[in-house]
């Protein structure tokens, strides 16, 4: 299943500086193992954006919990399944 989880930075952390070589070396980690299938930041504030590739969002979550910041309560992540869009079969049912 597709998981999108994006971050939410947690109010009044500053210092994220001694943590970011080993957030990427978990996130580089779990891209290796399939589970983080996509990364990106977003434009403006620089919010982790990621595509997970996990059973549910329970083990996605257990696999967001392994990154350094998360760990460190500095970031959190808003975690949300997807599904396919099924709109397209208005198009073929008559």
């Amino acid at each position: 299943m597709k998981i999108l989880a994006i971050e939410k930075e947690v109010p009044g952390i500053a210092d994220y500086k001694p943590f970011l070589k080993h957030e990427a070396l978990k996130a580089w980690e779990l891209y290796q193992q399939g589970i983080i299938r996509e990364l990106y930041f977003t434009e403006n504030d620089h919010s982790a954006v990621l595509i997970l590739e996990c059973k549910n969002a329970d083990e996605a979550k257990k696999n967001l919990n392994k990154l350094p910041l998360v760990k460190e309560g500095l970031i959190k992540f808003d975690v949300l399944p997807l599904i396919p869009y099924p709109g397209f079969a208005r198009l073929f049912n008559n």
